[in-house]
Formats: structure tokens, sequence, C-alpha cells
């Protein structure tokens, strides 16, 4: 009886270790200028890292300043590592399709050109089944009064944008942009989103 009693304990700590230890996942959206949107993420339970890069081009390792020509056509994205024991891939499309307009072909505000374009780069089979049914359904809704334009496209290489800009609104507070463009955006969040929102 021991025994078996031993060896259930052992099975029960095994699959509570194997739960709270799941590997994490990935999303990757691109939803205009990621100085803006790497801060809302980050802000997210769930969430375990952001980091800015570009994906969805043509050459390899671009640098900002040949993306920001819109020849390479790579979009500013963002690569987001999240536990989804903590938070959903929906609830991360949620907050993408609330964060941004995703009504606008390849602009976002008073940025213009592909690299603001709206995408979601889907890492599963799951992920492209949940992107695709949650903008029909925005579309069949009418939700944003105009169609959604966001691509759903199988995740590309992703290259780490420059060191200046991770992190940009942590490392940037005071600066008018954020001030002016981001602390809006972060404000919206708290007020949507508030149950989301890491302590």
């Amino acid at each position: 009886m021991k025994k078996i009693i031993l060896i259930l304990l052992s099975v029960l700590a095994l699959n509570q270790a194997n739960a709270q230890g799941k590997k994490t996942e990935k999303a990757t959206f691109g939803m205009g200028c990621f100085w803006c949107t790497e801060a809302i993420f980050q802000k997210l339970k769930g969430v375990v890292s952001v980091k800015s890069g570009y994906e969805g081009g043509k050459i390899a390792n671009p640098t900002y300043e040949e993306v920001c020509t819109g020849f390479t056509g790579h979009a500013e994205v963002l690569e987001i590592t999240y536990n989804p024991m903590q938070i959903t891939y929906k609830d991360l499309l949620e907050v993408f399709w609330k964060s941004h307009d995703p009504t606008t072909l390849n602009r976002q505000g008073a940025d213009s050109g592909t690299q603001y374009r709206s995408v979601i780069f889907y890492h599963t089979p799951e992920q492209k089944e949940l992107a695709d049914k949650y903008k029909a359904e925005l579309n069949a809704t009418n939700a944003y009064g105009k169609k959604v334009v966001t691509a759903v496209e199988a995740a590309k290489p992703f290259y780490v944008a420059e060191s200046y800009h991770q992190n940009y609104y942590k490392n940037n507070a005071d600066a008018p942009y954020c001030r002016l463009v981001i602390l809006p955006k972060l404000e919206k969040l708290e007020k949507v989103f508030k149950a989301k929102l890491k302590n």
C-alpha cells in the first residue's frame, strides 16, 4: 500500500511540474511602429518577453534604415513570448485588434509604408485558425465600420531590431513621442484590459 501511495504521489508531483513548466509559446504581430506596441504587450500578465524586430521581408538581417525605405518588404513586428497557462493566444489577439487600426492598409496614424502594415505571423495551425476566425467575426459584425485588412501569414524569419529600439518606452518615457503617442495607448489599455495587466 505504501508503495502505491508513493507512486501516486510521484505521478501527481510530476504532472504538476509538467503543468507549471509548460513551455512558453510565441506570437508575432505587426501593428505599426513597434515603439508603441511593445509597451502595450509588456504590461500583460503571462507575457514573458517582448522583442521588437522585423519580419516578412526579402533580405536577411535588415537594418532599421533599410526597413524604413519600404523596399525590403519587412514589417515592424513584436515577437512575444508568453505563458499559455497565464494568457491565451486569443487574449493576445484581442489586445492586438483593440490596440491599433486594422482597417488601414500600410498605415498607422502618421506612419505610412508597408513596414507599418497590420499583420499576424502565425506559428501554428491553431494560431492561424484563431486569427482567421477572429478577423472574419470582426468583418461579419462590421466592428470597425470598415473592412479589416490585417494579413494573416505563416511566420517567417524574425530579425531582432537594434538595441536602442528595445524597451523604448521604458527607456524614454519622458520623450515627447512617448508622452504624446504611447502614453494615451497605455492609458486606454489600463481601462479596457485592467484585469489582464501585471500588478
